[in-house]
């Protein structure tokens, strides 16, 4: 059977692609890492938004979410029960992941890169304001979190809420577009990357013994780690097949059920 992209998908599929071409340079590029370091603390900062949302769906308090300056991160909760335990110890990547292809949808969708620019800054803020600021100090002298660790998160979920506010106030709209993909992308790629590592901090004989979200998987199923990053590596490749399958959806009549149909 042959396939083909739909037509009304190709402008944004350039914007899909040029990011991909960016970010996949940049990872070559010596000292690149100084450039894309705002990109990569907002990947942290979904990622562990993702376990503070998950824990708090599921009837879990959270205590605190922080951002380190080397770019990882952390989020203390008081689970409720099991289930909430390992839904949100799945959360951080898998989230990642699906925030990755929500942007994807939604600019695919044709909603103003404007508005989800300003939602998406909007949700940073309230979680910065929540879990990164007023919590934490209220948590302050239980160990989990220092001052230093607070004003550090709050400052950076404080720019990264201002500045995806004046990309969708001052930027064009070519720009705004593009912003929405670049960041789709860096969601999605970024949280492979990271299973790609975290799969060798746990590999057997290497570094079982590092405290990851992959661990708290296995102290909380009695399954290994390892097998917990497999399956959040398959359940992130279906994510990533079925945005992109959405992605290149015609929106034309009889069209809009048939993707990539020619």
């Amino acid at each position: 059977m042959r396939y083909r992209l739909a037509e009304d998908a190709r402008p944004q599929v350039k914007f899909l692609l040029i990011a991909t071409v960016i970010t996949i340079a940049l990872w070559f590029i010596p000292y690149a890492e100084w450039l894309v370091y705002p990109i990569r603390l907002f990947v942290t900062f979904i990622h562990e938004a993702s376990h503070a949302l998950v824990a708090l769906l599921t009837g879990s308090s959270v205590q605190s979410l922080t951002v380190s300056p080397n770019g990882e991160g952390a989020v203390w909760s008081a689970s409720a029960n099991w289930f909430s335990a390992v839904l949100t110890s799945s959360a951080g990547y898998l989230g990642t992941t699906a925030f990755g292809v929500l942007l994807l949808f939604l600019l695919r969708r044709a909603y103003s890169a404007r508005a989800v620019l300003v939602s998406l800054a909007g949700f940073i803020g309230v979680i910065t304001i929540l879990f990164a600021l007023i919590v934490p100090l209220l948590n302050l002298f239980s160990g989990q979190v220092t001052l230093s660790s607070i004003a550090f998160t709050t400052i950076v979920g404080a720019g990264l809420a201002a500045g995806l506010l004046a990309i969708a106030r001052f930027g064009s709209l070519k720009f705004a577009n593009f912003a929405v993909a670049f960041l789709a992308v860096q969601l999605v790629l970024n949280a492979l990357s990271d299973l790609k590592t975290l799969f060798f901090l746990n590999a057997p004989l290497v570094g079982s013994d590092i405290q990851t979200d992959a661990v708290n998987m296995q102290n909380a199923t009695g399954l290994p780690a390892i097998v917990w990053i497999f399956i959040w590596i398959g359940i992130s490749v279906l994510m990533i097949s079925l945005g992109l399958r959405i992605y290149a959806v015609s929106q034309k009549g009889k069209n809009y059920d048939l993707p990539f149909e020619d």
